[in-house]
């Protein structure tokens, strides 16, 4: 009775760990069988922040960075030369945008910088000593008419080449983690603890403000192509608003529960390739619009956290990060 008794005993514990595995297939992703993103070398030690393209057809284009870090490419991105402004200060530039010729540069202590010219030539526009907050993003929205947010969520539009300005909202959101827009507009901020998020549509007088739908904190949000919020959240979740209702939340993903590192941002190169980076060279790959995941392996040994990716179009994207990292989407690579 006692044999029986253990073998029993055996047979639901080994019932019971075949269970908790099938639970945990995602515990560590399958890797990619293929790469196609390539080691592009900056000669910086600075940290990379944002990235663009006179139009996403152009070979010309920019990155910008911490210490007043500047790149001009003119061969889409496979080789980058630096640019030095005549400045104060090692300004830290967060964000820079062009339509077509004429581009904006924003960054930290207040700065903003303007060119008429692809960037042959920069201009630096005063801005009011009473701004709330921070220069933060900027967006270039035509001829001399850009848009601008700030580190406390102010929005903020010009349409006189950053002469005026004109509040769109009435009162900022806070300190922010980090703010998203939408192409037609709209925005999502997270706030600086990652405890909600706020939104706000052309045409409102104020943000509104949303709790996070979990315990765990909010690390980064954006929009899908159709128009639905992305949410990363720490822990390594993925999560996505529904179609219908903003405010409705699918069930939380974790690509990869197994591992203790954060997810950064997230991009769509088509409606369903979506591309998720994280920390310590972490890069994730889904071809069905977020549903199953992969593991792009192949840039493990990239030793940065990346930050940031963009795409212009679907055939050119990068990635940037710690240190003068960036990595360009190379196209066909199957």
């Amino acid at each position: 009775m006692n044999i029986a008794t253990n073998l029993l005993r055996k047979f639901l514990g080994f019932a019971a760990v075949a269970l908790l595995c099938m639970g945990c297939s995602n515990g560590y992703l399958a890797s990619t069988d293929f790469n196609p993103w390539q080691v592009v070398t900056v000669p910086t030690e600075s940290n990379l922040l944002d990235i663009a393209f006179v139009n996403d057809k152009s070979p010309h284009g920019w990155v910008v960075g911490a210490n007043a870090t500047l790149f001009e490419t003119t061969d889409n991105g496979e080789t980058w030369e630096e640019r030095t402004l005549d400045l104060d200060q090692p300004y830290r530039f967060t964000s820079v945008s062009f339509r077509d010729r004429e581009g904006w540069i924003v960054g930290q202590p207040s700065i903003l910088l303007h060119t008429e010219d692809e960037g042959r030539s920069w201009s630096r526009i005063p801005l009011s000593e009473k701004l709330p907050g921070a220069p933060n993003t900027i967006e270039a929205l035509g001829p001399q008419s850009a848009e601008m947010t700030t580190n406390i969520g102010a929005i903020y539009q010009t349409s006189d080449g950053g002469k005026t300005w004109k509040a769109m909202v009435e009162e900022a959101v806070g300190v922010v983690r980090n703010i998203s827009r939408s192409s037609n507009g709209e925005y999502v901020a997270v706030s600086a603890r990652g405890n909600f998020y706020s939104t706000w549509k052309p045409g409102l007088s104020a943000w509104e403000p949303h709790n996070r739908n979990s315990s765990r904190r909010v690390q980064n949000m954006g929009f899908t192509k159709d128009g639905r919020l992305w949410m990363l959240a720490r822990g390594g979740q993925v999560q996505f608003s529904s179609p219908e209702n903003l405010e409705e939340w699918s069930d939380a993903i974790s690509p990869e529960f197994s591992t203790s590192w954060g997810l950064l941002d997230l991009a769509y190169r088509t409606p369903d390739e979506v591309w998720v980076t994280g920390g310590s060279g972490n890069l994730l790959l889904s071809q069905d619009g977020g549903n199953t995941w992969q593991k792009d392996r192949f840039v493990e040994d990239v030793p940065s956290n990346l930050y940031r990716i963009k795409f212009f179009g679907t055939e050119k994207g990068f990635i940037i990060g710690q240190q003068g990292t960036l990595l360009k989407y190379v196209s066909g690579v199957s």
